[in-house]
């Protein structure tokens, strides 16, 4: 950090000037007004504090902060003024009792050293954000250039191996954009790839750790972030950036321009961006992303202005996927099934694109000086699509009857390279191979070595020939689509109703039209595909009409073919609409700040089939289900107590519940309108969250550290699943829905960091997380099935109690450590690097091997040759091993004339470390017996799949600020 002094003979005439200023004040007191040094905008939340006091105040809106009606310590004494992001000023003062000193306009210099780290934060996390999968934490807070120690740490260094801040997933972290939340309904997550590129106009953001205090909403566990994409609120000028990389892109260019506030009130922004690769880290990742950003802001008068903001960010990813060992063993951590050569291009058979467009108008109005109310409305459409394979076509043949046969499709047209059918092992499973079954497995082995992709040109020359046969597609490409519509606004307001009291307050409301259905892309070079359900077919004990009649995605619609563009499979709406309040008062007093906010929402769900499903006909899967309510509130407390200007301790607790996501309130909406609770035969309740943490924290000139210890509980809660098994009991193989409701979990632990700033230039740091996240009880479990798994009971089984009390949660390292150097020189170049520790991850585990089916056989009785001392030992809970990442960043910026260039670097991994960032047991060999069989073979021909952590990386990025 930077500060700027005065030397003696300008303290001298400053103290006389400030004196003069004072001669007439009728009481003790100190203002000023903060503006940037280059484009004289006005500076707000500008932290003024006196050195060594607990006195501090924050600039307003015009940049004008006063310590009126405060009581200030007399005589000489330092002002610091510091905002994130500029050079912190110190000024030696003297305040004479009974007088004003008013020290008019002061200049604040940007700060490029923390531009660079800023750059480098935003940079690194582009990996994270854009992952969907399970495992992945999106540092949503963390973007910021944040000063605190472990949050750094946890920004730079450990989101790469999937690390969850406390053990807890996104969805319980809020991200708001001009006040607006941007978590989703379906899944309670914010969709970063909405605003993904942007990333110069993402600086100005307001972050509140976990379940402290914050001022647009009452939050959630993880905390919330506030990305402020006001016109006005961006630094005057312009900036270009390129970056290459071979993590998830291959090259990035951003263009950004500021005008700042002109005479006439007006203020713009504009901001592009392009993204780029045809392969990331991972083999066949394709990457395609281009990115738009306006912002317009019109000052009315001195109290009212009004801001106009849109971005739009359509991208395009191909998606890798979890292997098993026996894969990796072959084929390394950079190896994807999912693509393969067409035309001698590559092509990626799962693919996720986002096209979501976002506007919004905010309106704010200065009330007065300590009171602002913020309006908002934002408007989103778009499309969010996952595209596969599809290989069940089939044709239809007509008896002479009329009877009707479906001929094709199935399991054995199945295109995965790594199918258990292609690997080694599954020619091996048999306890004693014969020489032809080593043969075999050799060859797979070599096929896989020299291989292993995906054989487009099989799936064209397969549908080719049927065309010319007058059959239907065996293979199309289809795409899972979600195409939204969401209207939201709020206000907001924040109030300070005298120097020890602020008043915080929201209402919002949310409405969601949500389109749920496949549709075909590509055919292949097939004519069609016969849209039904081919596994229907081989149900037992069904008249040749009641299986056409279940095989159908549409009843209304019978043995239809479809092409490109058409909807198939499966077709409903959601409808959800939520409305929520926020109160709170923060209150400051001599020694002591606290808080006390509340909330209530109510939050409502209905589905809308748009196709009657062969497997649920009428109004089991057409037309409106029940409309689902929930009815929520929540309360939070917190205080921090100052020892002295160096020690602060910080206490604070929440209890709150919140609505289960869509995804885990309809069983299975693809196909029904069947509620969970509908199949419980009771009410689905709302998550039941409390939490509680304790900080000590420590501040002085070479030394900032935080320890902070937390507990959390998270009860009643729903998950559901979707998995192939054959490990039931009693029935035959079969895709089917996992349901576990009444899910409790606990997650205890400790964060602590350390920074030490030996030299002006040379500083230490170090920070660890250690943390125990498992299951606190053994919740219910259900399956679904539409195969006919479960034909006598009309596809629903319950399994009793899940006996998961005790497992890890899975979902990242729980325990890390990271011991750093970096140096900064005043010259604007710095550098560092950090060795960083990772340990205690574990395997997601199967809640069904849990269940008494593990043991049990088909009569319901235990197996006649079960062993509970070997049955431990198949249900013990994988951890994964510990390993050590070390990276180095560094950078450099020149100013020349009115130009700024410079540069950021890192490598990560640099020992090009192999690690495992998370994985799943599958559930298709989950009873005693199949898990016994596997268990003994050298490779599992089911074994767990896993994601394995990029190996050593790099990323270089240049920049023109102008």
């Amino acid at each position: 950090m930077n500060y700027t002094l005065f030397d003696s003979k300008y303290n001298i005439l400053l103290v006389f000037f400030c004196s003069i200023l004072g001669i007439h004040a009728q009481q003790t007191g100190l203002k000023g007004k903060v503006i940037d040094a280059i484009s004289g905008v006005n500076l707000e939340k500008v932290t003024a504090s006196i050195k060594e006091t607990k006195v501090t105040v924050l600039t307003n809106s015009f940049g004008e902060f006063d310590f009126r009606n405060t009581m200030l310590p007399i005589g000489e004494q330092v002002l610091i003024l510091s905002k994130q992001g500029y050079i912190t000023k110190r000024f030696p003062i003297i305040i004479n009792e009974g007088n004003v000193l008013n020290l008019k306009k002061i200049d604040l210099q940007f700060d490029f050293n923390t531009e660079q780290q800023h750059i480098g934060t935003i940079s690194l996390s582009d990996h994270e954000l854009d992952e969907d999968n399970d495992v992945s934490f999106s540092v949503s807070g963390l973007l910021q250039s944040t000063r605190d120690v472990f949050l750094t740490a946890a920004a730079f260094d450990f989101s790469s191996t999937f690390f969850r801040p406390r053990g807890l997933g996104n969805e319980n972290g809020k991200v708001l954009i001009n006040g607006i939340e941007m978590n989703k309904f379906s899944n309670g997550r914010p969709q970063w790839s909405n605003w993904g590129g942007l990333n110069d106009v993402q600086r100005n953001q307001e972050f509140s750790l976990g379940i402290s205090e914050n001022d647009y909403t009452f939050g959630d566990l993880l905390g919330t972030s506030n990305i402020i994409m006001r016109a006005s609120k961006y630094r005057k000028g312009g900036k270009i950036s390129y970056a290459i990389s071979n993590r998830s892109y291959q090259g990035r260019v951003i263009g950004t321009y500021n005008s700042g506030i002109t005479a006439k009130g007006w203020a713009f922004s504009v901001s592009v961006a392009r993204r780029y690769g045809k392969e990331g880290f991972v083999e066949g990742t394709l990457y395609d992303s281009n990115s738009f950003f306006v912002s317009i802001e019109k000052k009315l008068g001195r109290k009212h202005s009004l801001n106009l903001t849109g971005f739009y960010t359509p991208n395009r990813r191909g998606r890798s996927t979890a292997i098993t060992n026996e894969v990796f063993n072959l084929k390394g951590n950079k190896y994807n099934p999912n693509w393969g050569y067409l035309d001698g291009k590559i092509r990626n058979s799962r693919e996720r694109k986002i096209e979501e467009p976002v506007f919004m108008i905010n309106h704010y109005w200065n009330i007065s000086k300590n009171s602002l109310l913020q309006t908002n409305i934002a408007f989103q459409a778009g499309k969010i699509a996952n595209s596969r394979i599809d290989n069940g076509g089939s044709d239809l043949i007509l008896g002479p009857n009329g009877q009707q046969t479906y001929i094709g499709g199935g399991r054995s047209a199945d295109t995965n390279p790594v199918h258990p059918d292609n690997m080694p092992s599954s020619f091996l499973e048999n306890p004693n191979p014969t020489p032809l079954d080593y043969q075999n497995a050799f060859l797979a082995q070599q096929n896989l070595i020299n291989d292993g992709q995906l054989n487009w040109d099989d799936l064209l020359q397969t549908n080719q020939q049927n065309a010319q046969k007058g059959n239907n597609s065996t293979y199309i490409l289809y795409e899972d689509r979600t195409d939204d519509t969401q209207l939201s606004g709020n206000m907001i307001l924040n109030s300070q109703l005298n120097k020890h009291i602020t008043l915080n307050a929201a209402i919002g409301y949310k409405n969601l039209k949500s389109q749920n259905f496949a549709e075909v892309t590509d055919l292949l070079g097939g004519t069609g595909f016969l849209d039904i359900d081919v596994f229907a077919l081989s149900s037992i004990g069904s008249t040749p009409s009641e299986l056409s009649n279940r095989a159908q995605s549409d009843l209304r619609n019978s043995n239809r073919i479809v092409g490109v563009g058409d909807r198939y499979d499966y077709n409903y709406e959601i409808e959800a609409s939520a409305i929520k309040g926020f109160l709170q008062g923060q209150f400051k007093l001599k020694r002591v700040n606290f808080f006390l906010g509340g909330t209530f929402s109510q939050t409502s769900y209905q589905r809308n089939g748009l196709f009657e499903n062969g497997y649920f006909p009428g109004n089991a899967s057409y037309g409106k289900s029940e409309a689902l309510n929930f009815m929520n509130y929540g309360i939070k407390a917190g205080t921090t107590f100052t020892v002295n200007g160096h020690h602060f301790i910080k206490l604070q607790g929440a209890y709150f519940n919140k609505a289960p996501t869509i995804r885990n309130t309809f069983a299975n909406a693809r196909q029904n309108n069947s509620t969970v609770a509908q199949l419980l035969g009771e009410a689905q309740e709302s998550e039941k969250i409390q939490s509680v943490d304790g900080s000590y924290i420590f501040r002085s000139s070479k030394i900032k550290a935080r320890l902070t210890g937390y507990y959390t509980k998270v009860m009643d809660a729903t998950n559901i699943s979707f998995f192939f098994t054959e490990a039931i009991s009693g029935s035959d193989v079969g895709f089917v829905q996992e349901i576990l409701t009444d899910i409790d979990k606990r997650y205890i632990g400790g964060e602590f960091g350390i920074e030490y700033q030996i030299t002006p230039t040379i500083k230490i740091k170090g920070a660890a997380a250690v943390g125990s996240f498992v299951y606190d009880n053994d919740p219910d479990l259900v399956l679904t099935s539409t195969s006919e798994v479960f034909s006598d009971i009309q596809g629903v089984r319950s399994f009793g109690k899940s006996a998961l009390e005790g497992y890890h949660i899975s979902g990242g390292p729980q325990r890390a450590g990271q011991l750093g150097l970096e140096y900064r020189d005043p010259d604007f170049w710095w550098f560092g690097a950090t060795t960083n520790y990772f340990s205690n991850a574990y395997i997601n585990i199967s809640p069904f091997a849990r269940t008494t089916n593990f043991y049990q056989d088909t009569d319901g009785l235990p197996f006649n040759d079960y062993d509970e001392n070997i049955a431990k030992h198949l249900l013990q809970q994988e951890q994964f091993k510990d390993y050590f990442l070390v990276n180095a960043i560094g950078g450099k910026s020149w100013r020349i004339k009115k130009y700024y260039i410079g540069f950021f670097a890192s490598i990560s991994n640099i020992l090009d470390q192999k690690y495992k960032t998370g994985g799943f047991e599958q559930a298709r060999s989950a009873n005693y017996r199949l898990a016994l069989e596997e268990s003994q073979r050298d490779t599992p021909v089911f074994g767990s799949k896993y994601f394995y952590g990029f190996g050593t990386s790099y990323y270089l990025n240049v920049y023109v600020r102008f």
